[in-house]
């Protein structure tokens, strides 16, 4: 986007922001020059549509918001320490485990080249999309897989630089936007040394990186901040923990989906609402036609003998009992993947170190302490109510959050980190989208798409 030359005098304060990020590009020489890109003060025109400053588009969406706040005038000119302040931030995105090319590091590197709208623009979309990253993680929701639905409240990341313009500090209300979880700092400490070793040419180290970085971006995609009281699973840990004023109280070894990828156990929050006590299990069609209809063709008494009956819909209940496939608890907590925390009568199946064997729902170790905690009663009247037969539905007192999480890296009880390997193969694939900016993303996705 190009205007007359002769429109701008004003260069601004970018200048000083630029020779930080090390510009030494020449503006006579490098093919990127842009000239003025519009008559000052006319930033709204520029905003109304797409956006390109140096070659590379910009988010016109944050831009718009953020400089209607400001009657569309330029906001960097007069004020040089912050401008600075902010270069300097997004340039230091690795300590946050970001790659800061995705916010337009290249382009800070030579505003030098850029039209003074251009060093502007570039300046705030950098920073903006930055503070978007940290407030709700730098792989939009629209670029996640299905199974990775956790998201953390909606920030106004505009509001949050326009309110930090003229603060002494400008770069922290920024970095404000990261999680304060004990995870986020255990693993913001360990990535120098991981990323030094990963200098030194190891393998291993590299790996080792590369599960910080992405660990600190699901932390990111957590709400800020978390419940005091919630329950916990971490599929990579197999684990279930219970946490009241932010301290655990619980936790219990559970069996998480397998590796293939149709029955793995999905990232996302609910609520536990109530624990259905002696529940039926509906199978549904799809594992009915995998796995019962072939055992039914082999032994036509299958149903009879498990207390099932097929349903005109093609599903198959199975009456409540000791036996049942869901146990004798299941805790009910809505979601549209309709994966569940519950009881097994396989109790042999916690004994193992490989718990990866589920259609993707989550069975629990101790499901009966579990349930007394979160319904604030005895084991033992939980026992008395199970041993009538009946089923019954009993809503907990108060509803709670549940987060299904697939954390491989992770602070233990001291602060140290854990690592778990990474089984379903998450890591490299969100290490990959990391790498790039949406818009390159998008392309290297198209160039990988047939013709």
């Amino acid at each position: 986007m190009t205007h007359p030359r002769g429109a701008m005098s004003r260069r601004g304060t970018l200048a000083a922001a630029c020779a930080l990020a090390a510009c030494s590009a020449d503006p006579q020489t490098d093919a990127s020059f842009e000239p003025p890109l519009r008559a000052e003060g006319d930033l709204a025109g520029l905003l109304d549509g797409g956006l390109v400053v140096g070659g590379e588009s910009l988010d016109v969406g944050p831009l718009r918001s953020f400089y209607a706040r400001r009657g569309f005038e330029a906001v960097w000119t007069g004020r040089q320490s912050q401008a600075n302040a902010l270069v300097n931030a997004v340039m230091r995105a690795g300590d946050q485990g970001l790659d800061p090319d995705m916010f337009h590091a290249e382009l800070l590197r030579r505003t030098e080249t850029l039209s003074p709208q251009g060093r502007e623009l570039a300046l705030s979309a950098a920073v903006l999309s930055y503070a978007d990253a940290l407030a709700h993680g730098a792989v939009p929701a629209a670029r996640r897989k299905d199974g990775e639905a956790l998201m953390p409240q909606p920030v106004d990341v505009a509001a949050v630089l326009d309110a930090a313009l003229d603060s002494p500090d400008p770069a922290a209300a920024i970095e404000a936007l990261a999680p304060a979880t004990p995870d986020y700092r255990a693993l913001r400490q360990a990535l120098p040394r991981a990323r030094q070793s990963a200098r030194a040419g190891g393998a291993a180290a590299t790996s080792l990186l590369r599960r910080i970085e992405v660990n600190l971006e699901r932390q990111r995609w957590l709400p800020r901040p978390l419940p005091a009281d919630r329950a916990w699973v971490n599929v990579a840990d197999q684990r279930l923990v219970l946490y009241r004023a932010d301290q655990p109280v619980f936790t219990t070894r559970v069996v998480v989906g397998e590796a293939f990828e149709r029955s793995q156990s999905p990232e996302f929050r609910t609520q536990i609402e109530a624990s259905i006590l002696n529940p039926p299990w509906v199978i549904p069609r799809d594992i009915v036609s995998a796995e019962i209809l072939p055992k039914l063709d082999r032994d036509p008494d299958y149903l009879t003998r498990n207390n099932m009956v097929l349903r005109d819909n093609g599903e198959i209940e199975q009456a409540p009992g000791p036996e049942a496939g869901l146990g004798l608890i299941m805790f009910d907590m809505p979601n549209r993947f309709d994966v569940y925390l519950h009881d097994t009568p396989n109790r042999g199946l916690f004994g193992r170190d490989n718990r990866r064997i589920s259609h993707g729902c989550i069975r629990v170790q101790n499901p009966v302490e579990f349930a007394a905690l979160l319904m604030e009663r005895p084991a033992e009247a939980i026992q008395e109510v199970i041993a009538l037969g009946a089923t019954t539905r009993q809503a907990l007192p108060t509803p709670v959050p549940i987060f299904v999480t697939y954390q491989t890296a992770f602070a233990d009880a001291e602060g140290g980190l854990q690592f778990r390997p990474d089984f379903y193969g998450r890591d490299a694939d969100l290490w990959q989208r990391l790498r790039l900016r949406p818009d390159r993303l998008e392309a290297s996705l198209a160039a990988l798409r047939p013709d």
